[in-house]
């Protein structure tokens, strides 16, 4: 068993670095500028440029040994010239006949004729440039790009900052951890909870009354928009009848409603696969053993099939923690509450991008530890499981 969990860990890796490299790209595609998003519309070349140097975005994607910036314009005479200073580093300038460097603290001046390969040392910067038809600056190697300092950070537990508050990433997400939790963990229990109570009831009286009033009510259930629950719920329950608040998370009784509509949301689908699983194994032949063995068919139901049948519960359990987040941001962003859910529409709002990698990245672990820890459940039910793994 441990063999298996070393080689399921391991095989997270490529996985998530996959995960990595598709959401780098697609964010860098769509994304548009940061600096003009944060800085605004009409911010100048010289603020963008400043805002991309700090934060790593004026470099290569993946790799490179150069990259262009954009620092050349046309001045009021039609003449090409800097927009803004370029600071320490390593520059080609193609076609540069005059480069002027300016020493700020000593006022000191140079003037480089016709080369076109510069280093400008620290404390220096250049002010002005005649010929050149593009600026180019070197890396400090090949890799030297957005991606690899986005992966050293991960390494060190280093997510960037967030362009809205001004926060480490790690910080703005453990701020929404403990309201996603405290909103999925209930919804997650007691929907399991009363789907397998609702299916039990349902396979021992197949066919009867109740199975089918609650076979109507699921299909009524399923039938409703999440959307459609929240406003009802929130109409009915906060506004018309005010039994519970609907915005905020100050206490506990806050998240009653919430929950409640996330139960209701999920109940639907939740007791058909649940009656589904169950039946499956009422008509095999252990149970007509234990039945014509004399064992009450109460513990036959709760014992023997219950049991048989927790692998497919575990399965659609696990298999629902995805869709359980993602409800998570409609009910936290309706109900005010500062989850992670919250969290990455305001980031997807404001652009922020390196909240947005970092909860994409989240979600894809979350989603592989939860398909290791099912694996696992596998073998802890049914020894046969256990022995082929």
């Amino acid at each position: 068993m441990w063999r298996y969990i070393c080689k399921r860990l391991l095989e997270m890796i490529p996985t998530t670095f996959g995960v990595l490299v598709l959401s780098f790209i697609l964010f860098y595609v769509v994304g548009g500028s940061p600096a003009q998003t944060v800085l605004g519309q009409h911010a100048s070349q010289q603020a963008i440029a400043a805002f991309d140097a700090a934060n790593g975005y004026d470099l290569p994607l993946f790799f490179g040994s150069q990259y262009s910036i954009d620092a050349l314009r046309k001045g009021a005479t039609g003449e090409t010239e800097l927009a803004f200073s370029l600071q320490e580093g390593d520059y080609l300038l193609p076609g540069a006949t005059l480069v002027t460097m300016l020493h700020p603290d000593s006022g000191e001046l140079k003037r480089l004729t016709n080369q076109t390969e510069i280093n400008v040392p620290a404390g220096w910067q250049i002010t002005a440039i005649t010929g050149a038809t593009e600026v180019l600056r070197k890396t400090r190697h090949f890799f030297d790009s957005q991606f690899l300092r986005y992966l050293k950070g991960l390494v060190q537990l280093d997510l960037g900052i967030s362009l809205e508050t001004k926060q480490p990433v790690t910080q703005v997400l453990a701020q929404g951890l403990l309201p996603t939790l405290s909103l999925s963990v209930p919804i997650l229990f007691f929907g399991a909870v009363l789907g397998v109570t609702l299916g039990l009831l349902c396979a021992a009286r197949q066919g009867g009354l109740l199975d089918r009033g609650v076979l109507a009510v699921s299909t009524l259930l399923m039938s409703i928009n999440y959307v459609v629950w929240i406003l009802m719920g929130q109409y009915l329950l906060g506004f018309r009848w005010p039994l519970f608040p609907i915005w905020g998370y100050e206490s506990a009784f806050y998240l009653i409603l919430p929950v409640l509509i996330g139960v209701a949301g999920s109940l639907g689908p939740d007791v058909r696969f649940y009656r589904a699983a169950i039946l499956d194994e009422v008509y095999k032949p252990y149970v007509r053993t234990a039945v014509s063995k004399g064992v009450s068919p109460a513990r036959v139901l709760f014992i023997h099939v219950l049991r048989n049948a927790l692998i497919p519960v575990v399965t659609y359990i696990s298999l629902s923690i995805p869709y359980l987040f993602t409800g998570s941001l409609l009910l936290e962003s309706f109900f005010g509450i500062p989850g992670l859910g919250s969290i990455s529409i305001n980031a997807i709002n404001s652009a922020d991008m390196s909240v947005v990698r970092a909860v994409v990245i989240f979600g894809a672990l979350i989603y592989q530890c939860v398909n290791l820890l099912t694996d696992i459940t596998y073998g802890w039910l049914d020894p046969r499981v256990r022995f082929a793994s």
